[in-house]
């Protein structure tokens, strides 16, 4: 059995660290995230056809923090509601300042 080929990410996605030392097996809950922040399009199929939609509506619905915008994309992307998600309960138990 051919073992999945890597997907090929930008630089700009891992600007924070080791771009040649990223390891999608050991932390595929902090390459999802990242790529669904950061990420465009091409780079969401990717890791979606190397993950599996299963790994990464898990990852996206337990994540801790997403920015609200990436949330609703993943809400749409993965077809649940956005109460569905941890970091949406997270965002409600913690509100921000009122912005006036």
């Amino acid at each position: 059995m051919s073992e999945k080929p890597k997907p090929i990410f930008h630089r700009r996605i891992f600007w924070d660290v080791n771009f040649d030392k990223l390891d999608y097996d050991a932390k595929p809950n902090f390459i999802i995230e990242r790529v669904f922040e950061r990420g465009d399009v091409d780079d969401i199929r990717n890791f979606r056809r190397y993950y599996g939609d299963e790994k990464v509506s898990s990852a996206l619905l337990n994540a801790k923090f997403l920015p609200e915008i990436t949330m609703y994309l993943a809400a749409a992307v993965i077809d649940q509601p956005i109460t569905a998600f941890r970091c949406y309960e997270l965002r409600q138990s913690n509100p921000e300042f009122f912005p006036y």
